[in-house]
């Protein structure tokens, strides 16, 4: 089974190759007219580029790193200006003293800026302190705190006591199924035969009239207390 692979070409992937085609040429030129002949003119494009890899990697993770931006810009100063120093603004049959002294310690400063992008933890965003909730107050709570004044007088002579009064029956709740008119038509029936009849309606007729189903009719019945 063959599987065909094609590689789309784009205008952004072809200047990315020239570019690093002739930065790297650049830096080489520069690095073996500073007294780096050989291998070594060949290694310090490659230690240019490593460290601007590394702190492109580490200002996507960490925008306001200062590190990250300052070793940056300064492997991109080196390549900027190996490409201007070679376009003919500076004679490679003489380099200056200093050039020379910074082609020689590029390797030393490179080590030293990739190794703190690669082993210093990115700051990390503090997390927000928790904030307490403050707690429900009870208003069904009495404060133990609170002293009870004694209003009784000192000497007061014992009131007889009164019986208790029997709580008041509690009335019988509405049903939720039940219409408010269809209970204002049963209350209606129910009063019409007690003043007629002077007893209370019975449920059996209620049920006739209404013609409801028993349950129905019982919850109502229930409600208007009849018997």
């Amino acid at each position: 089974m063959t599987v065909n692979r094609s590689i789309r070409l784009d205008a952004v992937l072809i200047q990315a190759v020239i570019a690093g085609a002739l930065s790297f040429s650049h830096l080489h030129d520069l690095a073996d007219a500073a007294g780096q002949s050989g291998w070594k003119a060949w290694a310090y494009p490659i230690s240019v580029d490593l460290l601007l890899v590394a702190a492109w990697r580490r200002l996507r993770t960490a925008r306001g790193d200062r590190a990250a931006w300052a070793w940056f810009v300064i492997a991109l100063i080196a390549s900027l200006g190996a490409n201007v120093a070679t376009a003919g603004l500076l004679d490679l049959n003489a380099v200056p003293a200093w050039l020379r002294i910074v082609v020689a310690g590029w390797p030393a400063l490179a080590f030293l800026g990739g190794t703190l992008l690669v082993h210093t933890p990115a700051d990390a965003t503090p997390a927000p302190e928790p904030t307490e909730e403050p707690a429900p107050i009870d208003l069904h709570r009495t404060d133990d705190t609170t002293p009870e004044l004694d209003t009784a007088p000192e000497h007061t002579e014992s009131a007889p006591e009164l019986p208790a009064a029997e709580p008041a029956p509690e009335p019988t709740p509405v049903p939720a199924s039940v219409p408010p008119a269809l209970l204002d038509h049963a209350r209606k029936l129910a009063d019409n035969h007690r003043a007629t009849t002077g007893t209370p309606l019975p449920v059996a007729s209620l049920r006739t009239q209404l013609g409801l189903p028993a349950p129905v009719v019982d919850s109502i019945a229930a409600y208007l207390q009849l018997a």
